[in-house]
């Protein structure tokens, strides 16, 4: 196990140990519980949100030989049966292991013909192998073939009683309503800051891993609200630092090429300030100490909108969930009594604009050098 990436060596085995999504979880425990499993279920949303895992738990849990109560009843019924697969009996280890006969996962993006629905088509008709369910999951199943998403409609129509789908996706408007239709749907939200610095939280512990909690909190503001994505920049920032010494923040910053805030900051005043010249002259100087122009856009824009929010009512910022020390939330205020709500909400528009255009620039600096003058005037 040692040799697989975090986001397969920590993947939750049982329903108790995902975080977020509880909607889901507690619908899927409460159907396993009283027996009410569903012929198809369809899980969508961003990815990295859970969605696979949680199939493979659901594969687990209605074939689990011996399931047990769960110790997690904060969302639960005292008088529902167990739901938590056991993963200890053959059936657990065998999907554990990745070698049970009865549990068959497609990739819809490299198998999305009519073929290899004709194919499954075919292989629904026999029992299982051991288990009481054979079950399917379909990743990103809205890249099945017009041809192919009509015969597995036929399929999910008049499913044999042994059969259990489970089909996923990131783009649910792909899918064909009528599919849609016939399938429980459970829609995935992105992740939020504190739960996904929870999940970090207990991987480091038990990766034996010391790391700072502001360098976890740069790792989830930039995991774009995907566990896997976070996951995966803790293993790189691991690789990068090594186990032996404390991971610090400055060292994420250096790995994932994070402006300082104190940089967006000072531009920020210069901006609010309309002084063209010195902005101008700042952020080519910024760009000439290697900073990237792409990721200092992506940092100004969420630092307007921070601005922004604050204007509009600072109870609805945190400063630790946003990743701010007091003292740079403290700037973010005063910013914020200096110009009014319309002006911000302009400047935010006129840098959107300009990253944009950054991506089609022979000169990546143009754009935004053109946004500047355009809120400050004509040097």
């Amino acid at each position: 196990m040692s040799n697989l990436v975090l986001y397969r060596k920590h993947r939750p085995q049982i329903f108790s140990e995902i975080i977020g999504q509880e909607h889901v979880v507690q619908t899927l425990t409460n159907a396993i519980s009283t027996g009410m499993i569903s012929h198809a279920y369809l899980f969508s949303g961003p990815r990295g949100t859970g969605k696979t895992t949680i199939a493979r738990l659901l594969a687990k849990a209605v074939n689990c030989l011996s399931r047990v109560p769960s110790e997690a009843r904060d969302l639960r019924d005292e008088n529902l049966k167990g739901f938590e697969p056991c993963n200890k009996c053959s059936s657990c280890l065998e999907i554990m292991a990745g070698r049970s006969m009865d549990l068959i996962e497609i990739d819809a993006a490299s198998h999305r013909g009519i073929d290899e629905i004709r194919e499954l088509r075919e292989g629904i008709r026999f029992s299982p192998t051991k288990s009481k369910h054979k079950v399917f999951i379909i990743d990103e199943s809205h890249q099945l073939t017009k041809e192919a998403a009509n015969a597995l409609l036929k399929t999910l129509e008049e499913p044999p009683a042994h059969a259990i789908f489970v089909l996923a996706t990131t783009e649910i408007h792909k899918m064909i309503p009528t599919i849609i239709s016939r399938c429980q749907r459970f829609d995935f939200r992105r992740l939020n800051l504190p739960e996904i610095l929870k999940r970090l939280e207990i991987i480091a512990k038990r990766e034996d891993v010391k790391i700072e909690k502001p360098a976890l909190e740069f790792i989830a503001i930039n995991s774009g609200g995907s566990f896997r994505d976070a996951e995966g920049l803790l293993e790189q920032a691991i690789t990068f630092s090594g186990t032996k010494e404390k991971i610090k923040a400055e060292e994420i910053r250096d790995l994932l090429g994070i402006i300082e805030t104190s940089v967006v900051s000072d531009f920020v005043d210069l901006l609010f300030k309309k002084e063209t010249p010195k902005a101008i002259h700042f952020l080519n100087e910024t760009f000439n100490r290697g900073l990237d122009p792409q990721e200092f856009a992506k940092a100004l824009i969420n630092y307007l909108r921070q601005v922004l929010i604050i204007k509009i009512n600072p109870e609805l910022q945190n400063p630790v969930i946003s990743g701010l020390t007091q003292e740079e939330y403290q700037k973010i205020k005063s910013q914020a009594s200096a110009i009014n709500e319309k002006d911000i909400q302009n400047i935010l528009n006129l840098f959107l604009t300009a990253e944009n255009r950054m991506k089609y620039s022979s000169i990546p600096q143009l754009p935004l050098e053109l946004a500047i003058i355009e809120h400050c005037g004509v040097v």
